[in-house]
């Protein structure tokens, strides 16, 4: 059964490093943080060691695993077929029967929206079943300062 599904991409004037993102997940209370190094080769207003950071609130579960970009690329990735582009951070919007075929999700909360995110970086694939997401009000946060208050 091919799913019923549309990727919206949610990383516009900004992207993951592309050789070495070294994205890491932190969990606060209910929340799951994502941390990874920004592309500097394309956005010059990015320096090499700025860093993004994601906040996933209220959050369900999470993982950050594979699918690497070879597995993408060579159709083995659940969404290969189906997501725009490989590096991209999407919410994913239907009826997805493929959402639970990963084993490694990490459980930790509810979540009342459920709202479905997915981020491909170079090594790992990372998905968030949540409420919602936001740039952390962090001021080292160079994201932040990049977007500006919302």
């Amino acid at each position: 059964m091919r799913p019923v599904i549309s990727f919206v991409q949610l990383n516009h004037g900004w992207k993951a490093e592309p050789n070495a993102p070294e994205s890491r997940t932190e969990q606060r209370a209910g929340d799951v943080l994502l941390f990874f190094a920004l592309n500097p080769f394309i956005f010059e207003q990015f320096n090499t060691d700025d860093r993004g950071i994601i906040r996933f609130v209220r959050c369900a579960r999470y993982r950050l695993g594979g699918t690497n970009d070879e597995g993408w690329y060579s159709g083995r990735c659940r969404y290969s077929n189906l997501a725009p582009n490989w590096g991209e951070f999407y919410e994913i919007i239907g009826t997805d029967p493929l959402r639970d075929q990963p084993t490694d999700w990490v459980a930790i909360g509810e979540s009342e929206r459920s709202r479905h995110f997915l981020f491909y970086f170079r090594d790992n694939t990372f998905e968030c079943i949540s409420d919602d997401w936001g740039f952390e009000a962090d001021p080292a946060n160079a994201l932040l300062h990049f977007l500006g208050p919302s």
